[in-house]
């Protein structure tokens, strides 16, 4: 009975033991060096994830307080590999052991082209980097992201050295393309999404017409093209007004924000030269030109706060691309004027944005921003009856409507809710 007793007792640690492993997060190696990493990893036969991250880096931060500690990411990753956390920037408050990895760090960053925050690397027990991934996500993507890491068909690194073998297969070429986008590679992807698209005989085939999206990001991609000529066959297969947004993104990333924002020292307080922005657009893209020369102008007087030329600009882009101002763009703009704008005429004109955008679509948001405006412009009775809409529809889906009661009660009782 005792010998029972205590080989039950036995078990009951073990079971105890286990459960906890199993209900804690990632376990962090507080490793000596990157040398002391790789032997463990070789003692133990054992893959290394390294968590590059950095003190100022919001989603590395995201990361670690609310995806690492949960138990089922630390079920997959302790015990398939030596887990690492290493910080690649410098600060005040690094203690001793933040300064004993600098050197390390430095290296990790420079050898592996590490850029951009998270980049999680991958090596094999034996330290050679075979995968890597970037930015947050939730646990299961980024436990799928360590499970990729383990398959050679999926490591990046694998399939890197195919490449440079010299395999061409369209399959291959499109799952490398993939896959260095993951790992944020970006003087190869490129190479790999264009080596693709030369096997192709059709290009605005479903298949590539969704490949060209996932890889369209700058003009000097081929899929920015495809876009500006056929943009009703990608709205086919995203939304409508899907390739129109994605080129009018593009081009005011590459024309308007570094004329119009400078980063240069002391050009913050220059008048953008309109004239010749607007000579710049008629020349490469005449159908957009007017369009985004106006929106260059709401962005810059948005945040110059000049709400007259502000809303002069709106209006103007309301007569000259109505179709271009959807919904959500209308409320953005009437909610930046309920909040920075107090003169009345400025709020009414907010207003008849706000309206518009809830005769498209009585989104619980745009209903808020539409009784907020009307309880500054003196209407409260209505802004109660548009405002209780709103809450009635938030309720409906079972979303959350504290927040839009407390604006209700707000107008109810006649106080700001500005």
């Amino acid at each position: 009975m005792q010998i029972k007793a205590f080989l039950t007792g036995l078990l009951l640690i073990g079971a105890i033991l286990s459960f906890a492993q199993q209900e804690q997060g990632i376990d962090f190696y507080k490793a000596k060096s990157w040398a002391d990493v790789k032997a463990k990893a070789k003692a133990e036969n054992k893959y290394i994830f390294v968590d590059a991250f950095t003190t100022w880096c919001g989603p590395c931060k995201v990361m670690a307080a609310k995806i690492f500690p949960q138990p089922e990411v630390g079920a997959f990753f302790n015990p398939n590999y030596i887990n690492l956390k290493v910080q690649l920037d410098t600060t005040g408050q690094d203690n001793d052991y933040i300064k004993s990895w600098y050197q390390d760090a430095h290296n990790l960053m420079v050898n592996y082209k590490v850029n951009v925050f998270p980049t999680y690397l991958f090596f094999s027990p034996d330290g050679e980097i075979v995968h890597r991934e970037v930015g947050s996500s939730d646990a299961v993507t980024f436990i799928n992201k360590g499970k990729d890491a383990l398959i050679p068909e999926k490591q990046y690194y694998a399939l890197f050295r195919k490449y440079e073998a010299g395999n061409r297969e369209p399959g291959f070429l499109k799952t490398i393309s993939y896959a260095a986008r993951g790992a944020y590679d970006r003087d190869n992807t490129p190479t790999f999404t264009k080596a693709y698209l030369a096997t192709q005989k059709d290009l605005l085939t479903e298949d590539n017409l969704k490949f060209l999206s996932d890889f369209t990001q700058s003009s000097k991609d081929p899929g920015f093209k495809y876009m500006l000529e056929n943009p009703e066959k990608f709205d086919a297969i995203k939304e409508p007004g899907y390739a129109a947004n994605v080129v009018k993104s593009i081009i005011l990333s590459e024309e308007i924000y570094p004329v119009v924002f400078p980063r240069t020292p002391g050009a913050a307080n220059t008048v953008p030269d309109w004239a010749n922005i607007d000579k710049t657009l008629k020349t490469k893209y005449p159908t957009l030109a007017e369009e985004i020369g106006l929106q260059a102008k709401i962005l810059y007087y948005q945040q110059k706060k000049d709400w007259p030329a502000f809303s002069k600009a709106i209006t103007q882009l309301l007569q000259q691309s109505p179709k271009s101002m959807q919904p959500a763009m209308l409320n953005d703009f009437a909610w930046t004027i309920f909040e920075g704008c107090d003169d009345i005429a400025c709020v009414r004109q907010a207003l008849a944005w706000s309206e518009k955008s809830v005769e498209k679509d009585a989104d619980p948001m745009y209903l808020d921003t539409y009784a907020n405006l009307l309880h500054k412009t003196g209407d409260s009775k209505k802004a109660i009856t548009v405002q209780e809409r709103a809450i009635e529809l938030l309720k409906k889906s079972g979303e959350d409507a504290s927040d839009y009661e407390a604006t209700l009660e707000k107008i109810k009782k006649g106080e700001k809710t500005w």
